[in-house]
């Protein structure tokens, strides 16, 4: 369980103690979560020692998910990304190396589903370490700081996609999504932009955006016991066909679980993610139940 991002100054003072350095506000907020969305890799390349630093930053058993660039996603809406992606790849994102977690590719509301154009963008997103630090080796110019590609040990890559077109609540998406093993991001976003549950690859990426508020209104005791459940059900291997699926149940395997709480406006992430941590946990412990649900 975790936030996207950790670098908000609503937080300073009130989630984060006063006086806290900002240079340890992402060690500080590690010690009580045990996952973080990079976003700031949406916005602009970041560099090596800016990675480097997050990995030496927080605990060995830490994870990251990194945010794709929106110039991949939004400008370039998925065509012609070739080198972009390489610079990606090459800008520092593996100097996160076993803390390295999914990549989040999350498309603008306008962008509709299409299969031939997600289907070639699939097939170009590496699915190791090794490939990514491969497709790195072809960036351009574009990217100012030196390529970081150095891969000590090869480890499996994965994706999630965030889509925010109604087209994509179709039984023809979700296929495509497992066929080429992406996860189809559960986001509950106040109905705004389509809430989809179900499961396309061996792990589940859950974005809370705010159920009552975008990004503002934080979750009642119930709404986050409601989650710790789904969090189990997906991570013991239940697929439950809800209003919420459009497709058939994905094949019964235990899956791991990230959940990112991106309702920062008014401090309520970090408490959110605290608390579903600790009701997930709960759980976990109790007597008889030895496969209690895990997320990130």
């Amino acid at each position: 369980m975790g936030t996207s991002g950790w670098l908000y100054p609503p937080w300073r003072g009130a989630f984060y103690p006063k006086g806290l350095a900002q240079r340890r506000e992402l060690e500080y907020l590690s010690r009580q979560v045990n996952s973080v969305e990079i976003n700031g890799s949406f916005y602009s390349l970041q560099r090596p020692e800016r990675y480097r630093g997050w990995f030496e930053q927080t605990p060995d058993d830490f994870c990251f998910s990194v945010k794709g660039g929106r110039f991949i996603t939004h400008m370039k809406q998925l065509r012609d990304v070739e080198s972009a992606l390489a610079n990606f790849f090459a800008s520092g994102v593996l100097a996160l190396e076993h803390k390295l977690g999914p990549v989040l590719w999350q498309l603008p509301p306008r962008l509709r589903f299409d299969p031939h154009r997600l289907a070639s963008f699939f097939e170009l997103l590496p699915r190791g370490t090794a490939e990514a630090a491969e497709l790195g080796r072809r960036h351009d110019d574009k990217l100012k700081s030196d390529p970081y590609l150095r891969v000590p040990r090869d480890r499996p890559l994965r994706h999630a996609l965030e889509v925010r077109h109604p087209s994509f609540a179709d039984a023809e998406a979700v296929e495509l999504l497992r066929e080429h093993d992406i996860a189809l991001v559960v986001a509950d976003t106040a109905d705004t932009w389509p809430h989809l549950e179900d499961l396309t690859s061996d792990f589940v990426y859950v974005r809370l955006h705010g159920d009552q508020e975008l990004y503002a209104s934080g979750y009642t005791d119930t709404a986050l016991d409601d989650w710790a459940s789904k969090v189990r059900s997906w991570h013991e291997g239940r697929t439950p066909r809800t209003e919420h699926t459009v497709a058939a149940p994905a094949d019964r395997k235990a899956r791991d679980v990230f959940v990112y709480f991106d309702n920062d406006m008014k401090v309520k992430a970090p408490g959110d993610a605290i608390a579903l941590a600790g009701k997930t946990r709960a759980r976990e412990a109790s007597p008889g139940d030895s496969n209690g649900g895990r997320g990130r």
